[in-house]
């Protein structure tokens, strides 16, 4: 049985913990950014979102997409296709005992990276910005997986 408060007292656990509730709040704000565009820009993906712009006929035209709308969007699944991951790999990786400053840098890289990725694809900012910052998250998780197998894991 895990024992909580030993748990509690890891600092790099806690430092996972941090950064992990930081990445999953900007993650949360994304739906929220989706939903906000959908309403401002009165552009829904279901029959149903349109009945309190019009009836009939005339809420058919709000059934449409919008760049803006698919922009958040698509920067919102994309932070679910790494985010996930590193939740997942960086939970792991932080109970295995790694040193302090590494699991650190590894952190702060990925939550840096994810939160830059959302800008440059938002701005949007010209490529290779969105990009970079998405190799760059990529690695830190391939880092982590990476310790995690060569040190702690049986093969």
């Amino acid at each position: 049985m895990v024992d909580l408060t030993q748990l509690m007292e890891n600092e790099v656990f806690m430092a996972f913990a941090s950064y992990a509730t930081i990445v999953l709040s900007k993650m949360m704000f994304m739906s929220t950014a989706t939903a906000f565009y959908r309403l401002t820009r009165k552009a829904f993906a279901n029959p149903e979102d349109c009945t309190g712009s019009g009836k009939g006929e005339n809420a058919k035209k709000y059934l449409r997409t919008d760049d803006r709308v698919e922009r958040v969007r698509r920067a919102h699944l994309n932070d679910l296709e790494n985010i996930v991951p590193f939740l997942g790999i960086g939970l792991l990786y932080s109970l295995s005992g790694p040193d302090l400053s590494t699991a650190l840098l590894h952190f702060r890289l990925f939550v840096g990276s994810r939160i830059y990725h959302t800008i440059a694809y938002l701005t949007p900012l010209p490529q290779p910005n969105r990009a970079l910052s998405f190799f760059l998250g990529y690695a830190v998780t391939i880092s982590m997986a990476y310790r995690l197998l060569r040190s702690k894991l049986y093969l």
